[in-house]
């Protein structure tokens, strides 16, 4: 099975920027996702295959930008603005079949094992 692999996680200040990776990103809907032990898994971002509309959770909307290199078979999550709630284990997923409901996590098939972003304050 395929594995997917983030890179670019790390520690960052309020008002930083960080750039995340994800790859093979593959020709399916992918989406990235972040982990609390407070809050659990919860959405992020989604990029939709072949047409790249984009969705976006609302406390990232304007600050976090979803992206791929179909060339490189590359997912990005460019960051910005980076707050300490922002915080959490990043983890990239495809949906492979192509599920309606990118916010569900439970239609993606593929995880990456995660990059731990933190914010300090």
């Amino acid at each position: 099975q395929v594995q997917l692999i983030e890179s670019g996680g790390g520690l960052v200040q309020a008002g930083g920027s960080l750039r995340l990776s994800c790859t093979p990103s593959g020709h399916t809907n992918m989406g990235w996702f972040r982990q609390t032990p407070e809050k659990g898994r919860e959405f992020v971002a989604a990029i939709t295959w072949p047409g790249g509309s984009t969705y976006y959770a609302d406390s990232v909307k304007g600050r976090f930008t979803i992206s791929r290199d179909n060339a490189k078979l590359t997912l990005y999550l460019q960051m910005n603005s980076l707050k300490p709630e922002d915080t959490a284990v990043y983890f990239c997923a495809a949906n492979t079949q192509n599920t309606h409901g990118y916010w569900f996590p439970e239609v993606y098939d593929l995880w990456g094992r995660g990059t731990q972003v933190t914010v300090s304050s």
